[in-house]
Order: C-alpha cells, then sequence, then structure tokens
C-alpha cells in the first residue's frame, strides 16, 4: 500500500528564510530595481522617492567637496563631463587656496521636479529640473546615471537653462517617461551624431544647428579672435561618445527629443616672434604644465543639452538650450 502524505510543514529555519527571500524580493521591487531578466524588462529607472534620496545624497557631497576643495568628497557622486569638469575646478581652487574655499556657500534646491524614463537594460538614469540658490533664475538641469544595482548614483551632465526652455515630456499613464535610442532615425540628428555633429558644425558651419549663442556667435567669436594681431587662436573640437558620456535622450509631447551630450575642445594661443601670450588667470595656471613661453593650448570638456526636432518637422535643426564648459587642463610651451 503506498501511503499519501500531505505538504510536508517546513521547519522553522526553512520558514525564516523564506520570510527573508520575500522580504528581499519585495525591498528590491521596491526600489525600482528587479534583478531578474533586468537587462531586458521595460522598468522605471528608479522611484521618484529614490531620485529625490539621489539629488540630496549629490547636493551633500558636491558642497562638502566644493568647502574642502577636495574632489575626492564627491568623486563618487560625479562622472563624465561633469566629473571632468568639476574635478579640474576643484583640483585648480586647492592649488590656489590649499585650506580651502573661504567663499563657500552650500547649493541648496527647490521645487525639484523628476523625469524617470522607463526602459530596458543598463545604464538607468533619470533628469531633476531644479531651481537652485545659484545662478540666478536659472534653472538647473541634471541628469543622475547608473550602471549597476550597487553603487550610488552619479552625474554625468549638469547644465543651466533658462526658465520655460524645458519642454514637455511624453509620460504613460503611470508618469514615468521614454528615454530615446542613441541611433534613433526619428529625430533630425541621431543623440549618438550630436557630438560629431556638433564638433564639425564648430569646424565647418552648416545647417544641422540653429543660430544662437553656442552655435553662430560661437564661430563669429572664433573668427574673430583667430585674426588678433600678433597672436594666432587655433581650434580643434572632437566628438567624446564613450561609457558615461554617451548622449542620453528623452522623447518630448511633438516627437522630438532633449538630448544631453558631450564635446572635447582644444584652444591653442600661439604668439608671434618678439610678442607674448596673454597671461592666463590663476585658476588656469593652477592647472598648467609645463612653461608659457610662445605658446598655450587649453582642454576643455563640454557638457550640452538641445531640442532635437522629430525628422521632417519644421526647419528641422537642433536647437541648443544649454551649454556648460569647463577647462581640465592646460600645456605651456
Amino acid at each position: 500500500m503506498t501511503r499519501v502524505r500531505g505538504p510536508r510543514r517546513p521547519s522553522s529555519l526553512e520558514r525564516s528564510a523564506l520570510i527573508a527571500a520575500s522580504v528581499t524580493a519585495l525591498s528590491l521591487t521596491a526600489s525600482g530595481c528587479v534583478v531578474v531578466h533586468g537587462e531586458r524588462e521595460v522598468l522605471p529607472a528608479t522611484t521618484r522617492a529614490e531620485a529625490a534620496e539621489a539629488l540630496q545624497q549629490f547636493t551633500a557631497a558636491y558642497n562638502k567637496a566644493d568647502k574642502a576643495y577636495d574632489s575626492s568628497l564627491d568623486a563618487d557622486y560625479v562622472t563624465g563631463a561633469l566629473g571632468d569638469i568639476d574635478g579640474a575646478r576643484l583640483k585648480a581652487g586647492h592649488a590656489n587656496s590649499p585650506g580651502g574655499n573661504s567663499a563657500h556657500a552650500p547649493l541648496t534646491f527647490t521645487d525639484a521636479q523628476y523625469t524617470i524614463p522607463k526602459k530596458a537594460g543598463w545604464p538607468r538614469w533619470f533628469v531633476v529640473d531644479a531651481k537652485a540658490n545659484k545662478g540666478g533664475t536659472a534653472h538647473w538641469l541634471l541628469v543622475f546615471r547608473r550602471d549597476g544595482l550597487s553603487g550610488p548614483w552619479q552625474v554625468p551632465y549638469l547644465t543651466l537653462v533658462a526658465p520655460g526652455s524645458v519642454p514637455e515630456f511624453k509620460k504613460d499613464k503611470d508618469g514615468w517617461a521614454e528615454a530615446v535610442p542613441a541611433d534613433s532615425a526619428e529625430l533630425a540628428v541621431a543623440p549618438g551624431d550630436l557630438s560629431q555633429g556638433y564638433a564639425t558644425y564648430l569646424k565647418s558651419g552648416g545647417k544641422a544647428f540653429a543660430d544662437g549663442a553656442y552655435t553662430s556667435a560661437l564661430r563669429a567669436n572664433r573668427a574673430k579672435s583667430a585674426t588678433k594681431p600678433g597672436l594666432a587662436t587655433q581650434y580643434i573640437d572632437e566628438p567624446l561618445t564613450r561609457d558615461d558620456y554617451a548622449p542620453l535622450a528623452l522623447r518630448t509631447t511633438d516627437g522630438g527629443a532633449l538630448v544631453f551630450f558631450t564635446t572635447h575642445h582644444y584652444v591653442k594661443q600661439t604668439a608671434a616672434a618678439g610678442a607674448s601670450v596673454p597671461t592666463p588667470n590663476k585658476s588656469v595656471l593652477a592647472l598648467t604644465k609645463g612653461e608659457i613661453k610662445q605658446s598655450l593650448t587649453m582642454e576643455f570638456v563640454s557638457n550640452a543639452v538641445v531640442l532635437d526636432p522629430k525628422q521632417g518637422s519644421g526647419a528641422g535643426q537642433v536647437s541648443m538650450v544649454g551649454k556648460i564648459q569647463g577647462l581640465t587642463a592646460a600645456q605651456g610651451e
């Protein structure tokens, strides 16, 4: 005779293990981080609560680093273009004021709006649009990025933009935004091509970018500075798209996208015989290697945010919304 047994009751040790596993699964789901098949599941990048916490953590670290002029204090919270720009600023500040920043005033944010895309795979990222106690009436746009579950959210992009210049983003019924792939053919310029496109425009001009302070006016200023008597100025512009410098784009309600991207720039000033290169300020000197005799080559990293229209709409030109560029190194010869 075969004895039919009922379900075996788990031991107290097994019950504890099951409870722990359930709590872990609930915790991961609540935080917006799902491990199982996370590379394929289309999920919000994070929760709104975690996004707010990320902004708080970044601000606290940024303020500590700024007060001490010590880049190690916010190194875990910045990356990409902002990491380069902020790191160089703090390096120069420390060189000129080893005791710290006597003019430090803590940065604070208010009225923060969080736009969180729903997407598959890594990196996961989201955008914060906030007011601050610095920068006048400008809004601060910060992009937070993460490549995995471990480690804090990091900011690769930070730009200041005029009020009202940020478009309305396309969102689903739950309020999650839509990320646009780097190779999207639906836009006037694919997000992945913007860095190279902007570098090419600065060198040769063209119709890809609308006129403005960071486009036509910048090219005009460069042409003027290149012809100063006794001083030749050369410009080299390069794309920068690898890893944490990769472009990130959000779909707007009109079918276009707001895109963040990075570029790399060199400016070389060479004095004519008997003349000298204009003496740079102390922040530039702090980042300069070599002795400035006849020339000075300055290296910059730029992070920009643009409106990239839907393919075939309007003039089809990309409009620059904001741009922050910082000196990262210099070489005297």
